[in-house]
């Protein structure tokens, strides 16, 4: 697994005005959560064929059925 580099964990740092331990577990905690969101959104438009409101391209019977909220657990607890 790739590292980020040391100016790109300084900007974070700064610009989520990290100073303790908890700070950087609540901030990694919104940054898995943003990924992981993305990654089920990526999933559902290769599943699906096409990209969200891309009516154009929607060439199946398949659609996109609205959302709801989940909750999913992991080890930064439930997300």
């Amino acid at each position: 697994m790739a590292t980020l580099p040391k100016e790109v964990l300084r900007n974070m740092i700064v610009d989520g005005d990290l100073k303790t331990v908890n700070d950087l577990h609540t901030y990694l905690k919104e940054m898995f959560k943003d990924a992981l969101q993305e990654m089920l959104e990526a999933e559902l438009e290769v599943e699906l064929g096409y990209v969200k409101g891309d009516k154009k391209n929607k060439n199946t019977d398949n659609r996109r059925n609205g959302t709801t909220k989940k909750t999913v657990s992991t080890r930064f607890g439930e997300i």
